[in-house]
């Protein structure tokens, strides 16, 4: 037999050994039907949400049990072999995307509710519970759990807890890392770890905080304790229509100015009220230039006077129709588009590529006028919704993946909104997390010495770089190379892009 010669034999055979030799690692610890290898079987994990960017694993490990989990971890630290954690593959920067040479340890089979502690105010749940799943479970008690994603229905909170994900209801409730008490889980080294506590502190430095929103490059994280909150008696939302981006984007500064935090406050452009009107029937106003969508929740007599202060001062800001939801079915309802929007976008582009940054809230009238420009220069269309009170945009940009360069210009084009926003004070992510998709942004955000730093973060939990590998942090060498190509004008002048 011919010893193989091109770069794709090499390749091939390279993978080959080495699923041979983690196959024969991990069969003593897992049953036959817990590890899937067959390319047909391994497709199904080749990218989370986003699409772009796939490359299906060697191996794919789905443990049972906690002992199970550990002794993958184990045993790929003794081989040397990157292991990606999955929940359910609902993330939106690549962070899921698994590595070639490398194992994805789904925790898909830990999705029990262990405990739901009334007196506490908390559960203690597995990582593959669903984010709706815990309110669900805590509905007969009066309780529910703040955070919710627009993926609500289908993300886990251990994926929440990698992506420090945020939601409708995060501008008065916070994001995932203010709803957390308490993680146990896994180092690389198979290490049983705990960060946090059923207490209010724990002694020594918050470890908690840097664990949630690290995208699984710290530990695997198995079990989750968080914070439930009393379901309030009532909840209205006030629908807002404008005929101008700027007008829309100071009343969302106005309102916060007011010292008004609504439950929720959102906003979406006319392209995107479009799309999810033609979805959902939400009944939005399709000739506003943006609407927004303003929660009250309290007791009564809280809401009705949240309700009609916020009301002036939208009417004071230019707003052109003003709704406020009746009933709860009708507040559902206005919420129904918001919540839709991103498979909305899916009926009207074969593919999207969905941005995440932040910016100052004075400034949202300035990035979508902005974000209008680049639609001429890169030739390719976007609808914008986000969580206006926070100031955390989520462009998406509308394209088509089987055209390749399609996606290059979706790529400068999403670079350059995130870049655009660190320009303004914002940052590169807001809930979404780096992955692969900003990691040359990361070059723009951070200093060589700040990514230095980060890393030394990573090599104290995982000293070989296993876990999550080539994500999240820029290398020294690929911040110097993106920054040639600014400096060559590669990113900032692009004479060969259509224009409309």
């Amino acid at each position: 037999m011919n010893a193989p010669t091109s770069p794709e034999q090499i390749d091939l055979l390279q993978r080959s050994e080495r699923l041979a030799l983690i196959r024969k690692g991990l069969e003593p610890h897992l049953p036959k039907h817990a590890m899937l290898w067959q390319d047909e079987d391994t497709t199904p994990y080749e990218c989370d949400g986003l699409t772009a960017y796939r490359q299906r694993p060697l191996l794919v490990a789905l443990p049972e049990t906690y002992e199970q989990v550990q002794a993958v971890l184990r045993t790929c630290h003794a081989l040397d072999v990157p292991v990606v954690a999955r929940g359910a593959g609902t993330g939106l920067s690549g962070g899921a995307m698994p590595h070639k040479l490398g194992v994805t340890l789904s925790l898909a089979k830990f999705n029990k509710i262990l405990k739901v502690d009334l007196a506490s105010r908390t559960a203690v749940v597995q990582s593959g519970v669903r984010n709706l799943a815990i309110s669900e479970a805590a509905a007969p008690y009066g309780l529910y759990y703040a955070p919710d994603p627009s993926s609500q229905i289908a993300c886990t909170i251990g994926g929440n807890v990698a992506e420090n994900s945020g939601g409708v209801h995060c501008l008065k409730y916070g994001m995932t890392v203010h709803n957390i008490l308490k993680v146990k889980g896994f180092t690389m080294e198979g290490e049983a770890v705990e960060f946090g506590s059923d207490a209010l502190d724990t002694p020594g430095y918050d470890l908690l905080s840097i664990l949630i929103g690290s995208e699984g490059m710290l530990a695997v994280t198995t079990e989750v304790t968080v914070k439930l909150v009393p379901k309030p008696q009532l909840a209205r939302c006030i629908m807002a229509s404008f005929d101008d981006l700027r007008k829309a984007g100071d009343a969302v500064a106005s309102v916060i100015a007011a010292g008004i935090i609504p439950a929720g406050l959102e906003m979406m452009d006319k392209p995107m009220t479009a799309a999810v009107e033609d979805f959902v029937h939400a009944g939005y106003d399709l000739n506003a230039e943006a609407i927004l969508l303003c929660e009250s929740d309290g007791t009564p007599e809280e809401v009705e006077e949240e309700i009609s202060r916020m009301s002036e001062v939208l009417r004071n800001c230019g707003a052109t129709a003003i709704a406020v939801s009746r009933d709860e079915a009708e507040r559902l309802r206005f919420w129904s588009g918001r919540k839709n929007a991103f498979p909305a976008s899916g009926r009207i582009s074969p593919d999207y590529m969905c941005m995440d940054s932040t910016i100052p809230r004075k400034r949202l009238a300035d990035i979508l006028l902005a974000i209008g420009e680049m639609e001429k220069k890169y030739g390719l269309r976007c609808a914008n919704v986000f969580h206006a009170g926070d100031g955390n945009l989520h462009p998406l940009i509308l394209f088509d993946a089987n055209d390749p360069d399609q996606l290059h210009r979706c790529e400068l084009f999403g670079a350059d909104i995130l870049e655009t926003s660190v320009a303004m004070g914002g940052t590169v992510t807001g809930e979404h997390g780096v992955g692969v998709e900003k990691l040359n942004s990361m070059c723009v955000q951070f200093s060589a010495a700040e990514n230095e730093q980060m890393f030394g973060v990573k090599r104290a939990f995982d000293a070989k770089g296993l876990l999550n590998p080539g994500k999240v942090i820029p290398t020294l060498q690929r911040c110097a190379e993106y920054g040639k190509m600014l400096v060559r004008g590669g990113k900032l002048s692009h004479p060969d892009l259509p224009r409309f």
